[in-house]
């Protein structure tokens, strides 16, 4: 286990870049495009990016980037 200082603005700073990553990682899992095995690794990295976030970000924005149990598209084939 790993800990760290840091001030308000860099903590910030974390919340942003998740924020942006997990948001992205979500668009694309909505595309019909990419295959299911690279979906499923892109939801493995999700899971760990909400991991870190839940460390750092306030609990209502934890509760707009919780994935739905089955997968954003899972049941639509």
């Amino acid at each position: 286990m790993y800990g760290m200082l840091m001030t308000e603005q860099e903590k910030e700073e974390i919340v942003y870049l998740l924020k942006r990553e997990m948001d992205e990682i979500l668009f694309d899992l909505k595309n019909e495009h990419i295959e299911h095995i690279v979906k499923r690794a892109m939801e493995e990295r999700y899971k760990t990016l909400f991991s870190l976030f839940k460390r750092v970000a306030a609990h209502k924005d934890c509760m707009k980037y919780i994935l739905p149990a089955g997968g954003i598209d899972r049941g639509k084939s």
